[in-house]
């Protein structure tokens, strides 16, 4: 996964050294480099955040369910 963002960044920086000016360099650095690469990293990055929120869930029930519910 994150060798294409590697790529996909080398690619966008090259653009932008190669740009005329420096406003035209920062526009495709953000909008076609930083803001394409968030989107995907994070829609990536989605089944591992599932999963490590659903063993925290389970981690905190087995916590729960072994308490002792009646005080002495």
């Amino acid at each position: 996964m994150y060798i294409v963002a590697i790529g996909w960044a080398y690619v966008i920086l090259m653009m932008a050294i190669t740009a005329s000016s420096i406003g035209k360099a920062l526009a495709v650095l953000f909008f076609l480099g930083i803001l394409p690469l968030a989107l995907f990293i994070y829609v990536a990055d989605g089944p591992r955040r599932r999963r490590r929120s659903m063993a925290l869930a389970d981690k905190v029930a087995r916590q729960s369910d072994g308490r002792d519910t009646q005080s002495d």
